[in-house]
């Protein structure tokens, strides 16, 4: 089973929220309806960033790298994302 590693982006304040999960709508429906104590309080959120790993372990791994990244990086990261999502 797949995991994934996502970026929110806050529509309130632009601010990111980086996390991991198997089930990505599901999560993003949990950020939304406020069930996640940090994230309610910049709602609604917006998917900006989707990366797919064959494990639990490599998701994990790569959320910390994720976590570690400065906001010009991450801003980097989402734009090639977006590039290589829209065509």
């Amino acid at each position: 089973m797949p995991y994934f590693v996502y970026i929110l982006q806050s529509t309130v304040d632009q601010s990111y929220y980086k996390g991991f999960t198997e089930d990505i709508a599901k999560r993003l429906e949990q950020h939304n309806n406020g069930e996640s104590r940090y994230t309610s309080r910049k709602m609604p959120w917006q998917l900006v960033y989707l990366e797919e790993l064959p494990s639990k372990r490599e998701a994990l791994i790569r959320e910390k790298q994720i976590k570690r990244y400065n906001s010009i990086y991450l801003r980097e990261l989402i734009s090639k994302y977006k590039q290589n999502s829209d065509g």
